[in-house]
């Protein structure tokens, strides 16, 4: 494992992204900075993380093997190795909002972006970024953010929290290259967020409707039991579930 600390960057991922170019980082590079300028989140959201507050990464993990059309195996299995993480250090009621936030009740406590790097339709590697509020106590017009500090009211070490969540990463790699899908699926579905109960979506189109989640394709997409007695599939940029 190779470990790179930054005090401030852009963005992680896009450090990786920048070497990967030329060529492929070695397995499990760590990219570690204590202020992001410009982090991002899913569809271009941008991630907002007090200095020094809070975990803000990006490993890189080589994937030489990995079918390009499995990919959401590989989100299913970092949400997993983070809410594992999470589980040491005692944080409560832990759950995924599709596709890959981390939720403590209702709460958010993790954002995740992964980019593959493909090259001639092979996947070659994948940059996984997370952004973990650990110690940051105020969060300005954020009212569904928290932290693992807010929630338990201990001051944790970032290195500790960073090794733990690398940790969890090798075991549930370890479990995609076994070819475990069936488990990491199983679990992940185990774990979102209103699963089963009643809620509340707001489309593309601004319309909102009433279901219940069912679970994910193996491709990623939400399968959601409609008020029309019919199960559909809806792609992130489709839905949004409001709570």
């Amino acid at each position: 494992m190779y470990i790179i600390k930054l005090n401030a960057i852009d963005s992680t991922n896009t450090y990786l992204k920048d070497l990967s170019t030329t060529t492929l980082p070695k397995d499990y590079t760590v990219v570690v900075a204590e202020l992001q300028t410009n982090g991002r989140g899913q569809m271009g959201a941008q991630w907002n993380a007090e200095e020094g507050k809070n975990l803000t990464a990006s490993v890189f993990k080589r994937l030489p093997l990995f079918n390009v059309g499995e990919q959401f195996y590989i989100s299913m299995a970092v949400s997993l190795a983070i809410i594992k993480a999470l589980r040491s250090f005692k944080i409560p009621q832990l759950r995924i909002k599709w596709p890959n936030d981390i939720l403590s009740a209702n709460t958010k406590l993790c954002g995740i972006l992964i980019e593959n790097v493909i090259k001639s339709n092979n996947l070659q590697g994948s940059i996984i970024g997370f952004g973990l509020n650990v110690n940051q106590k105020i969060f300005n017009n954020l009212p569904q953010a928290s932290s693992m500090s807010l929630l338990t009211g201990v001051i944790y070490n970032k290195d500790e929290v960073l090794f733990e969540v690398l940790k969890q990463l090798e075991f549930y790699f370890k479990l995609l290259e076994s070819k475990a899908y069936l488990d990491i699926k199983l679990e992940y579905e185990n774990l979102l967020f209103r699963k089963k109960k009643p809620s509340t979506f707001r489309t593309s189109k601004n319309d909102s409707f009433s279901g219940i989640i069912q679970g994910v394709t193996e491709n990623g997409q939400l399968q959601v039991w409609t008020e029309d007695d019919i199960i559909k599939t809806f792609d992130l940029k489709e839905i949004k579930l409001l709570y």
